[in-house]
């Protein structure tokens, strides 16, 4: 492996003029990954205490909302 910080384009592999890489090779001094070092944490399954109260809030207002319109029309009519 070249130690260069900018090395030569000529003496890397699979360098294609312009600079790209041909399909299925990799860049010189890359890193590979295949996969995650640690398993994922469980996600939880149930609404945080902040989400139910915004449901239970939004609920409340379109409640208060459709209230308001019913009011407006027998007034009206």
């Amino acid at each position: 492996m070249s130690t260069e910080r900018f090395p030569e384009p000529g003496s890397s592999p699979d360098l294609e003029p312009g600079g790209g890489v041909a399909p299925g090779a990799t860049p010189p001094e890359s890193p590979q990954t295949a996969g995650l070092s640690a398993s994922e944490p469980r996600t939880r399954h149930n609404f945080p205490p902040t989400g139910g109260f915004a449901l239970v809030l939004s609920v409340l207002l379109a409640v208060i909302f459709v209230a308001v319109i019913i009011a407006l029309i027998v007034t009206l009519a």
